[in-house]
Protein backbone atom coordinates (compact mmCIF):
# COMPACT_ATOMS: atom_id res chain seq x y z
CA UNK A 1 0.00 0.00 0.00
CA UNK A 2 2.81 2.55 0.83
CA UNK A 3 3.91 2.06 -3.64
CA UNK A 4 0.89 2.85 -4.12
CA UNK A 5 0.91 5.75 -1.93
CA UNK A 6 4.22 6.97 -3.21
CA UNK A 7 3.11 6.89 -6.91
CA UNK A 8 0.32 9.21 -6.58
CA UNK A 9 2.72 11.92 -4.68
CA UNK A 10 5.02 11.35 -8.24
CA UNK A 11 1.45 12.50 -10.42
CA UNK A 12 1.64 15.21 -8.16
CA UNK A 13 5.09 16.74 -7.69
CA UNK A 14 4.93 20.36 -9.67
CA UNK A 15 8.54 20.12 -10.45
CA UNK A 16 8.52 17.53 -12.76
CA UNK A 17 5.86 19.54 -15.19
CA UNK A 18 9.44 22.28 -14.89
CA UNK A 19 11.52 19.62 -15.93
CA UNK A 20 9.57 18.74 -18.56
CA UNK A 21 9.40 22.69 -20.14
CA UNK A 22 13.22 22.64 -19.76
CA UNK A 23 13.44 20.14 -21.87
CA UNK A 24 11.47 21.54 -25.08
CA UNK A 25 12.84 24.64 -24.39
CA UNK A 26 16.52 23.17 -24.48
CA UNK A 27 15.15 21.34 -28.09
CA UNK A 28 13.90 24.93 -29.11
CA UNK A 29 17.51 26.67 -28.55
CA UNK A 30 19.31 23.64 -30.45
CA UNK A 31 16.88 24.41 -33.30
CA UNK A 32 17.38 28.18 -33.55
CA UNK A 33 21.45 27.61 -32.90
CA UNK A 34 21.34 25.30 -36.16
CA UNK A 35 19.22 27.84 -38.14
CA UNK A 36 21.52 30.69 -37.17
CA UNK A 37 24.56 28.08 -38.36
CA UNK A 38 23.28 27.27 -41.60
CA UNK A 39 22.71 31.41 -42.47
CA UNK A 40 24.60 32.57 -45.47
CA UNK A 41 25.94 35.15 -43.66
CA UNK A 42 26.84 33.27 -40.60
CA UNK A 43 30.25 33.93 -39.72
CA UNK A 44 30.46 29.88 -39.76
CA UNK A 45 29.21 28.93 -43.45
CA UNK A 46 31.35 29.62 -46.14
CA UNK A 47 33.97 31.83 -47.30
CA UNK A 48 32.77 33.96 -49.62
CA UNK A 49 28.93 34.59 -50.60
CA UNK A 50 27.08 37.05 -52.26
CA UNK A 51 22.91 38.10 -51.08
CA UNK A 52 20.69 40.24 -53.21
CA UNK A 53 17.95 41.87 -50.66
CA UNK A 54 14.66 43.11 -52.47
CA UNK A 55 15.70 42.58 -56.15
CA UNK A 56 14.38 44.82 -58.53
CA UNK A 57 13.07 47.44 -56.19
CA UNK A 58 13.93 51.08 -55.30
CA UNK A 59 15.87 49.83 -51.80
CA UNK A 60 17.51 46.60 -53.25
CA UNK A 61 21.00 45.89 -51.05
CA UNK A 62 23.87 43.57 -52.66
CA UNK A 63 25.07 42.24 -48.97
CA UNK A 64 28.77 40.79 -50.03
CA UNK A 65 30.81 38.15 -47.44
CA UNK A 66 34.05 37.59 -48.27
CA UNK A 67 35.93 35.96 -45.15
CA UNK A 68 34.98 37.60 -41.99
CA UNK A 69 34.58 41.04 -44.32
CA UNK A 70 31.07 42.10 -44.88
CA UNK A 71 30.24 44.68 -47.46
CA UNK A 72 27.00 46.66 -48.34
CA UNK A 73 25.89 47.79 -51.16
CA UNK A 74 22.68 49.88 -51.34
CA UNK A 75 21.33 50.76 -54.52
CA UNK A 76 20.62 54.32 -55.52
CA UNK A 77 18.37 54.53 -59.12
CA UNK A 78 21.67 55.63 -60.33
CA UNK A 79 23.02 52.02 -61.21
CA UNK A 80 23.32 51.91 -65.68
CA UNK A 81 22.41 55.07 -65.84
CA UNK A 82 24.73 57.18 -68.77
CA UNK A 83 25.67 56.91 -72.77
CA UNK A 84 26.72 54.65 -74.39
CA UNK A 85 25.94 52.79 -77.88
CA UNK A 86 25.14 49.52 -78.70
CA UNK A 87 27.90 47.37 -79.13
CA UNK A 88 26.10 43.90 -79.93
CA UNK A 89 23.49 41.48 -79.77
CA UNK A 90 22.67 38.60 -77.31
CA UNK A 91 21.30 35.40 -78.58
CA UNK A 92 19.75 32.65 -76.20
CA UNK A 93 20.27 29.04 -78.00
CA UNK A 94 17.81 26.56 -77.40
CA UNK A 95 20.66 24.36 -74.72
CA UNK A 96 20.48 27.93 -72.52
CA UNK A 97 24.11 28.93 -73.53
CA UNK A 98 24.12 32.93 -74.35
CA UNK A 99 26.18 33.82 -77.67
CA UNK A 100 27.08 37.40 -78.28
CA UNK A 101 27.37 38.59 -81.78
CA UNK A 102 29.29 42.23 -81.91
CA UNK A 103 28.18 44.15 -84.52
CA UNK A 104 30.31 45.11 -87.34
CA UNK A 105 30.98 48.95 -88.28
CA UNK A 106 31.89 49.66 -91.72
CA UNK A 107 35.03 50.78 -92.09
CA UNK A 108 35.58 54.77 -91.99
CA UNK A 109 35.85 55.70 -95.16
CA UNK A 110 39.40 57.66 -96.45
CA UNK A 111 39.55 60.19 -99.46
CA UNK A 112 42.88 60.13 -100.81
CA UNK A 113 44.11 62.83 -102.91
CA UNK A 114 44.69 62.07 -106.70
Amino acid sequence: MRNALMDEAHDEDPILSVVNLIDVFLVLIAALLLSVANSPLSPYGADQVTVIRNPGSPDMELVIKDGEKIERFKADGTGGAGGGERAGVAYRMKDGSMVYVPETRPAPRIDLPD
